[in-house]
C-alpha cells in the first residue's frame, strides 16, 4: 500500500507478490514428472509456500525484531527456491524460457524484502 497504513500482512506488495509467486509454482511443478511428486516438485512447493507464510507470521508477532527474523528467513526461502528451479533446468525437467518469469520474481521479491528490513531496521531503538 503505497503511502498507506498496513495493518495487516495481506497489505503488504511483497505479501502479495510472494502469493503470486506461490501460486506459480506449483502450476510451474504440474510439469514435472510424477516420480518427482515426493523430490523436486515437494521441494519447489515447500520454499514457495515458505515465503508469504513467514512474511505473515513474522508480521503477526506484532514485534519489529521478530518481524525482522521472519523477513530474513523468508529470504533464506527466496534463495532455496531459486536454487531449486535451477537446478530443475540443470537436470533437465525444466526449460530455462518455463523459469525465467519465476527467477524474475524472486528477484524482486528479494530487493523488496531487504527494502522492507532496512526500513524496519532504522524505527527500531538503538
Amino acid at each position: 500500500m503505497a503511502g498507506g497504513a498496513i495493518h495487516s500482512f495481506k497489505d503488504l506488495e511483497v505479501w502479495k507478490m510472494a502469493m503470486s509467486l506461490a501460486a506459480d509454482s506449483y502450476q510451474l511443478t504440474r510439469q514435472l514428472p510424477k516420480e518427482e511428486v515426493y523430490g523436486l516438485t515437494s521441494q519447489v512447493r515447500r520454499a514457495a509456500v515458505s515465503i508469504p507464510a513467514n512474511i505473515a507470521e513474522g508480521h503477526g508477532r506484532e514485534n519489529t525484531g521478530s518481524f525482522i527474523q521472519f523477513l530474513r528467513i523468508a529470504q533464506g526461502s527466496t534463495k532455496e527456491l531459486e536454487t531449486l528451479l535451477l537446478l530443475t533446468r540443470d537436470v533437465g525437467l525444466l526449460q530455462q524460457e518455463a523459469i525465467d518469469p519465476l527467477l524474475t520474481k524472486i528477484e524482486r521479491i528479494g530487493k523488496m524484502l531487504r527494502s522492507l528490513i532496512r526500513s524496519l531496521q532504522k524505527t527500531q531503538a538503538p
